[in-house]
């Protein structure tokens, strides 16, 4: 039942994510700090078509920030 519960969540939040979203990726990735160190992470990202092509380039693992 578990499972089935997740499942049934994903292809809610797959749908839900409008017709713009070209790809949804998992993992956690963070934005580059600015000067007072605010970043933004996530673990769930939804990238749009317009900004599929430079999306790795400004959002990966590398710019987190340790502890």
């Amino acid at each position: 039942m578990k499972t089935l519960s997740i499942i049934a969540l994903l292809f809610l939040l797959t749908n839900c994510a409008g017709g713009k979203t070209s790809k949804i990726f998992f993992g956690e990735k963070c934005t580059q700090a600015d000067a007072k160190q605010v970043q933004e992470s996530s673990v769930i990202w939804f990238v749009s078509k317009d900004s599929l092509d430079t999306f790795h380039e400004r959002v990966n693992k590398e710019n987190c920030l340790k502890g």
